[in-house]
């Protein structure tokens, strides 16, 4: 093979300029609906918590129900005795590749479709912020994923993993983000605090006893009271 028949190096420059303009193009549409939809899930929030408050106070008004806007990427609903955190990443995230959604057509389609915007929930007991338990731990309740197109999957426990895994068919508006978001309420108000097992717990130190009498600093999480530990439920 000659020297002029010799295939020409890629033109590098033209590289970078298409992956801007393609996969970085991506990530931005999807950091804006992301954005747009935690935005949204602002006020979805709060118009429950509303609701949900006006109706307790007409029949148990020692059952608190509030919503917290924390900001552009955190907000808060207090309801009874748990607090569930949301949080928007700020960072788009692709698909991991052992996932089953990678066999559906719909990301054979397209692999861009397989990024995502990150919505976190996170479940903590009402009583680790009114008390200042700094050491009280909380749960991941779920993760909300949306990509490009809108479309999204929930990743979590019992409910929260099978009633919105389809994301061919899941397109997220505001009636299907009220569906999900009082899902989530169902499910952890569904999620007990367990006491621990005598054994376990029949031992103290001077020191947490004096803590407990300063502060009532004794961590405590939902899975098995005082110490906690994931739910053996599998995610899906």
């Amino acid at each position: 093979m000659s020297k002029k028949d010799k295939p020409k190096p890629p033109d590098t420059r033209e590289m970078i300029l298409g992956m801007l303009r393609t996969k970085s193009g991506m990530k931005q549409d999807v950091y804006q609906r992301t954005t747009a939809l935690f935005a949204e899930m602002n006020e979805v929030l709060k118009e429950i918590a509303g609701d949900l408050e006006k109706e307790m106070k007409s029949s148990d008004e020692r059952i608190a129900v509030q919503f917290v806007d924390k900001g552009s990427l955190a907000c808060e609903l207090k309801v009874a005795g748990d607090t569930l955190i949301f949080n928007m990443h700020t960072n788009v995230f692709k698909l991991d590749q052992s996932h089953s959604l990678w066999k559906s057509t719909y990301l054979e389609e397209d692999d861009m479709r397989g990024y995502f915007g990150l919505i976190n929930v996170y479940n903590f007991l009402s009583d680790s912020f009114k008390y200042n338990r700094e050491r009280d731990l909380g749960y991941l309740v779920a993760r909300l994923f949306l990509n490009k197109e809108g479309h999204f999957f929930v990743q979590g426990k019992r409910q929260l993993g099978f009633l919105y895994n389809d994301l061919p068919e899941n397109i997220m508006d505001r009636a299907r983000l009220k569906e999900v978001l009082y899902s989530m309420i169902i499910y952890v108000l569904d999620f007990d605090l367990l006491a621990p097992p005598y054994d376990q717990v029949n031992q103290v130190t001077v020191s947490e006893v004096n803590e407990l009498s300063a502060n009532n600093q004794i961590s405590t999480g939902k899975r098995l009271g005082f110490r906690f530990q994931s739910d053996a439920n599998e995610v899906t």
